[in-house]
């Protein structure tokens, strides 16, 4: 069994590296503050989901088989490297535009989730907390099948809901200042620079 101290810590850590703006954070409160509610919190379940992808290679030591399937892995990070560029380019040239007030599509909500899902799985960040630091807080040959499942996952899922939830609330507030163009231009910059970050700090960890 897992110690009551050891989840805290896990848990601490969690939220002090998800909290910590990077690509998907600057990303969701882009989405959210131009979208609105909803479309953000479909960005956070696929944020969520990719760290829960992260979690479970960890905690079951699957990130051995990097090894053994490295050509598998790299082409996953070329993929997330273009993904990231296509994702920088589309913020950069976005043209500013009236907060929208119609009910957002089904099709809105999933690409949403599938942004959300692709930059945590290219994000650096993720990656350097669940394979590398995560065992220095959490002994993870004292986590069973059990122990992820009813612990460790909703644990992940509550901390990182409860991060991406701010974001997405503080960003609603900024909707009247984002109805001004220069408002928008500045944050889909800035969103775009994040983007072009993380695909290069993804690009030379592929050619390392």
């Amino acid at each position: 069994m897992v110690p009551l101290t050891d989840i805290g810590s896990y848990a601490l850590a969690l939220l002090v590296a998800a909290a910590v703006p990077g690509p998907g954070i600057t990303a969701l409160v882009a989405r959210s503050a131009t979208q609105g509610t909803l479309s953000g919190a479909a960005m956070t379940m696929g944020l969520i989901v990719g760290d829960l992808v992260y979690l479970t290679l960890a905690v079951f030591g699957l990130t051995l088989l990097a090894n053994h399937f490295s050509i598998v892995f790299l082409i996953v990070r070329i993929f997330s490297v273009t993904y990231l560029v296509y994702l920088a380019w589309q913020f950069w040239h976005s043209a500013p535009q009236m907060m929208r007030t119609e009910p957002i599509t089904r099709k809105n909500l999933v690409s949403a989730a599938f942004s959300g899902l692709a930059i945590t799985l290219s994000n650096p960040k993720p990656i350097a907390f669940y394979l590398a630091l995560m065992p220095l807080v959490l002994d993870l040959n004292e986590v069973t099948v059990g122990i992820w499942a009813g612990v460790l996952v909703p644990v992940t899922i509550c901390v990182l809901a409860l991060v991406g939830g701010v974001y997405v609330i503080g960003a609603n507030a900024l909707r009247y200042w984002l109805t001004q163009t220069h408002a928008q231009r500045w944050l889909n910059r800035g969103a775009s620079v994040a983007m072009l970050g993380a695909a290069g700090s993804l690009f030379f960890k592929v050619n390392e």
